[in-house]
């Protein structure tokens, strides 16, 4: 297996010089779709399609009830799915409240199998066409959160 990566120009607008410098950015080769991943689990697993299809479906929706009550959802090795926010800092403690949350999400943050795959996993440089500047390091398509959100102390890969 291997992390592929581009080499990507930023402009960090931090101070008045605009300073523009080089950074990797992860590269995916695109989504797997589910209906993909219920096919493969059920060649490996050896379970009919609908099945996987079934299970796959009632561990999103128990995932999903259970963060919703605030719970971490552990998966064995698999990892563990959390909720998580991030909000605006404020000068003084009353000035905290739910309208500083701008922003809400799930955090997963892999167990073992996943951690060890990674750090054996080789890392290539590709070429992919299209290498312009992005400004900020805040824009960001990539469904499997490579590349820059602004939320490096939040990525439990990282």
């Amino acid at each position: 297996m291997a992390l592929n990566y581009e080499v990507k120009k930023r402009v960090f607008g931090f101070d008045e010089t605009k300073t523009e410098k080089y950074v990797a950015q992860m590269k995916t080769l695109g989504v797997f779709a589910f209906r993909d991943l219920c096919d493969e689990v059920s060649k490996i697993g050896m379970a009919p399609r609908g099945v996987v299809k079934l299970v796959l479906d009632g561990l999103i929706d128990t995932l999903n009830m259970n963060i919703n009550k605030g719970f971490s959802v552990q998966l064995g090795e698999f990892g563990c799915f959390r909720p998580g926010i991030n909000a605006k800092s404020q000068e003084k403690q009353e000035d905290v409240t739910a309208s500083t949350i701008y922003r809400r999400k799930i955090i997963f943050t892999p167990g073992f199998y996943f951690k060890d795959m990674l750090t054996r996993a080789s890392v290539e440089k590709m070429s992919w066409p299209g290498n312009g500047t992005v400004s900020g390091g805040s824009s960001n398509p990539n469904p499997d959160g490579g590349g820059s959100d602004g939320n490096q102390g939040e990525n439990p890969l990282g």
